[in-house]
């Protein structure tokens, strides 16, 4: 639950807000581009960050690093809240509170899952890594709902929100999750990196394919969620909460689809990479298929494949990547992905504004064209026994090597 509770409060940074942006637009009088930058900022902060804090904690600990990002995320929260309500020039302010907010977001679900992935071993760890991908799931399920409920109150109610969650989130981490004491000092920074690049140099062309494919889910899902929430607003009037239970329709589909396929795959790294091709197919069909449904129900009906393509994908890439390197790079080669994935999120807003100017069937049509790209890449390119052999081999020799020569 304590480690759950990280990704959560991560997801909340931005899905929260996908229910206000059409007010804040309103209220601010602000272009759609410049709201679009309340996601995008938060989300290239954290990416820029994540490898930087990933390195930290495999230096010194995950919970230093997930407590403190944790504080700083509320604090940015807290900020934007009291722009939103207090400040004349609130926009700007705004953006700085969200920066604040993706650098503490930077040190926390990455991590978490590097954290995961020291607690846990075989099939329970790729359990609990399902765990924590259906906890963001459930974040993003939750998300719109609640970000709806508090703009009930005023608008700019989600930004004091995430304060509040955010001390539940430090209190659960820093009384529950009991870390192992590392027993050996840290290696040097030079030897680290000559470790990392070794890594890359072992398995860097179906992990780098691994990245691509976690941040174009993230990618389509924020993209496609920045578009619905735009057209259930002025094409059919929903706002408020009805808009954010509709919102959470397909993301609940990702999320128990990511808790069930987190219990099923164990330590089969076949089932994983046919889990994540599928998936990129299914995400291919609904987005190619969506072009001819404009009603409601039908157009839901085809999303949810997608969201439920994506809930077989992001389970198996998190127990692909990290099981492939030892702890003493976890913290790095995680946040790595970590950081693609915030990248996805970051381009999707600002992308799918651009292509909603451009047309309807382009946005869909492009965007089943590029998982089906992503799909063949991951049939082609991620090698499974062989990975997992060089990830064994090299991790073993590489930390045994590091530990000597750091004593």
């Amino acid at each position: 639950m304590a480690i759950g509770s990280i990704p959560l409060i991560m997801t909340l940074g931005n899905s929260m807000l996908i229910p206000i942006l059409p007010k804040m637009e309103s209220e601010l009088d602000l272009s759609s581009f410049q709201v679009s930058l309340t996601i995008t900022i938060f989300s290239v902060i954290a990416a820029i960050f994540i490898p930087i804090l990933g390195y930290f904690s495999d230096r010194f600990s995950r919970k230093v690093i997930i407590v403190p990002c944790l504080v700083l995320y509320g604090l940015g929260g807290l900020l934007a809240g009291m722009a939103s309500a207090w400040f004349s020039a609130a926009y700007g302010w705004i953006l700085v509170g969200r920066a604040l907010q993706g650098l503490g977001a930077a040190g926390t679900a990455p991590i978490a899952m590097a954290l995961t992935g020291d607690l846990f071993k075989g099939g329970e760890r790729s359990k609990v890594l399902g765990l924590v991908e259906a906890s963001n799931g459930f974040g993003k399920v939750l998300s719109p709902v609640v970000g709806s409920l508090l703009a009930l109150l005023v608008w700019h109610g989600p930004f004091w929100g995430f304060p509040v969650f955010c001390l539940v989130s430090v209190l659960l981490t820093a009384i529950y999750v009991k870390e192992k004491k590392k027993k050996k000092s840290p290696p040097p920074v030079g030897q680290y990196i000559k470790g990392l690049f070794s890594v890359f140099k072992h398995e860097g062309r179906w992990l780098f394919t691994a990245y691509l494919a976690g941040a174009t889910c993230l990618f389509t899902l924020f993209g496609v969620l920045f578009y619905i929430s735009d057209e259930l607003e002025k094409e059919h009037g929903f706002d408020g909460v009805v808009k954010g239970l509709i919102l959470a329709i397909p993301l609940l589909f990702m999320m128990s689809t990511s808790l069930t396929t987190g219990s099923k795959i164990g330590k089969n790294l076949k089932r994983m990479k046919r889990l994540i091709v599928l998936g990129l197919f299914m995400m291919t069909a609904s987005f190619a298929s969506l072009v001819f449904f404009e009603n409601l129900i039908p157009f839901f009906s085809v999303l949810v494949v997608s969201s439920i393509g994506t809930g077989l994908v992001l389970p198996c890439l998190n127990s692909l990547i990290t099981g492939s390197v030892g702890k003493a790079r976890r913290g790095f080669v995680t946040s790595l992905y970590g950081s693609v994935r915030f990248l996805g999120v970051a381009a999707g807003p600002p992308i799918y504004g651009w292509l909603m100017g451009v047309s309807r069937a382009w946005m869909f049509f492009s965007t089943a064209g590029l998982t089906l790209l992503v799909a063949l890449l991951c049939l082609m390119l991620i090698q499974v026994k062989q990975a997992q052999a060089q990830s064994d081999q090299a991790a073993n020799t590489l930390f045994k090597k590091l530990q000597t020569t750091s004593e």
